[in-house]
């Protein structure tokens, strides 16, 4: 390419660049952030597009304090932006002979440019359909993978079943005679410093691969600070309950302790579990932390209500021994102990932490800086991913999506406390004119058993595409430590669009 071309294509992206931070100037914190990426590419200094200059330089993080490791915000605003990009070349943008992209895990833009048979059309993208109120959307995965391949794929799903279940079984079958409290700390994974660490910590039990990376952009490290017990993969799966399926592809198993070094402080402890086999009888275990039993004969299933569901328990005010260690022993009862994660997290004293999703496959930062997390602990219903031009809202993205259909939440709290929910909604589809006014849209919403709101019409109530939130206090937990919300139709489908779970006790 000689240097006038040169010149002129770089003319031209800085044109297109143009063109899209003003489309996306309804989001002012995207469109900036895309501002300075494209001035840095033009620039020359592509090496300063990483976490740190992006979340000081534009995201209004302190220069001195900011901590990557505990702050997400520049992976959860790139998320944001990446995802905007796909959907303005869906749309508006889809004939431009440019297209701005940005490649996932990187900061750095990328300019694409389509050649002449591929004007008017956008890039290939999957994406989800448009929701339909029938509950019928076109196309999906299925539609592009050939016959051939589906048989291929079914006969390794075989070949990986078998395999599997020869590991589980042997795994489950080896002795368990040790206990949480004589488990020799012989393993390779202790040589750690005690009271080394004041941020998140987030294991995935039985793993030993790279980090991974979750939906909200959190990093989960392989395995470590254990002694005893066994690894195990499951067979490949789906697992109900979880927007992050890669949290429970591995275990660790048998009699086991962990000994994770924390500064001293008030911590929250996640733990995940999920068991992928029916069990005919009991198959239960204890948990102890520094010494004191936390949950005695605990059953997966059980407390999961079925195989393949992701459980979450939650218990705050967790802290570390006098020598910097949180000790957690997992002992057989019935059967032998199995964990798939673990998480701790900085706490508040007596009080868990908030908790905030949004019914979108992102998470985002709202108008208060505060962070939604994407979608989860849901069965049943579908997802809609469009984008919806909310009137009067200072964050209209939280309601971009909505979850929609007959579907239920099971949302994990410490079980003693009593919590706050508000209800996130806005009306869509209907009301626009033409697909029809109040009464289009009638519906239930429960939680633990106990109604919240019934014949509820968010178009009589607030109109179409307004914000409408509903607040109900001093809800109990179930005995599991469980908000169990149930959205139920009365006139069409249900829909949800965020859910804010608060700890009374802050």
């Amino acid at each position: 390419m000689s240097l006038d071309s040169n010149a002129l294509a770089s003319e031209a992206e800085r044109a297109e660049l143009a063109s899209v931070v003003e489309a996306l100037a309804r989001w002012p914190r995207l469109s900036q952030l895309l501002r300075y990426m494209g001035e840095k590419v033009f620039s020359g200094k592509t090496d300063e597009l990483n976490e740190y200059e992006i979340a000081t330089e534009v995201l209004g993080r302190s220069k001195t304090q900011f901590n990557a490791g505990e702050d997400a915000i520049a992976r959860v605003e790139t998320h944001r932006l990446r995802k905007r990009l796909a959907e303005f070349y869906r749309s508006e943008g889809k004939d431009h002979p440019i297209q701005v992209t940005l490649p996932s895990g990187s900061y750095v833009p990328v300019f694409v440019h389509k050649s002449a048979d591929e004007s008017g059309a956008s890039l290939p993208n999957v994406a989800p359909a448009a929701e339909s109120e029938s509950g019928e959307r076109g196309g999906g995965i299925s539609s592009w993978i050939t016959p051939t391949w589906r048989v291929l794929a079914f006969a390794a799903g075989i070949l990986l079943l078998t395999l599997s279940a020869y590991l589980y079984f042997r795994t489950r079958a080896a002795p368990t005679a040790a206990t949480a409290g004589n488990i020799a700390a012989s393993s390779a994974s202790m040589s750690f410093q005690p009271g080394t660490a004041s941020s998140a910590v987030r294991l995935l039990a039985g793993y030993s691969g790279p980090p991974r990376t979750d939906s909200a952009g959190r990093i989960w490290s392989p395995d470590q600070y254990f002694a005893g017990g066994g690894s195990w993969q499951r067979a490949p799966a789906f697992i109900a309950r979880t927007s992050d399926q890669f949290l429970f592809e591995h275990s660790r198993t048998g009699d086991f302790n962990y000994s994770i070094p924390l500064k001293p402080g008030s911590y929250e402890l996640h733990l995940f579990f999920s068991t992928p086999v029916r069990a005919n009888e009991s198959t239960s275990f204890n948990v102890f932390v520094n010494g004191k039993s936390l949950m005695l004969g605990f059953d997966i299933n059980l407390d999961a209500l079925g195989e393949n569901i992701a459980d979450e328990r939650v218990f705050r005010d967790i802290s570390p021994d006098k020598d910097g260690f949180v000790r957690l022993g997992f002992t057989g009862a019935t059967g032998p102990p199995a964990l798939n994660a673990i998480e701790i997290l900085p706490g508040v004293p007596r009080a868990q932490l908030p908790i905030r999703l949004i019914m979108q496959t992102t998470p985002m930062i709202d108008s208060k800086g505060r962070q939604w997390q994407p979608d989860s602990y849901f069965m049943s219903g579908r997802l809609s991913a469009q984008t919806h031009p909310l009137l009067d809202s200072s964050d209209p993205d939280l309601f971009s999506g909505e979850r929609y259909g007959h579907f239920t939440y099971a949302i994990p709290v410490d079980t003693r406390d009593r919590y706050t929910i508000v209800l996130h909604f806005a009306e869509l589809y209907f009301g626009s004119g033409v697909q029809g006014g109040a009464g289009s849209r009638v519906f239930k919403v429960m939680c633990n058993g106990e109604t919240l709101l019934d014949n509820f019409d968010i178009l009589k109530e607030a109109g179409n595409l307004h914000e409408l939130s509903k607040t109900f206090r001093h809800v109990k937990p179930t005995a599991m430590g469980k908000l169990d919300l149930t959205f139920e139709p009365i006139v069409n489908n249900a829909t949800i669009s965020g859910i804010e779970v608060l700890d009374e006790a802050q």
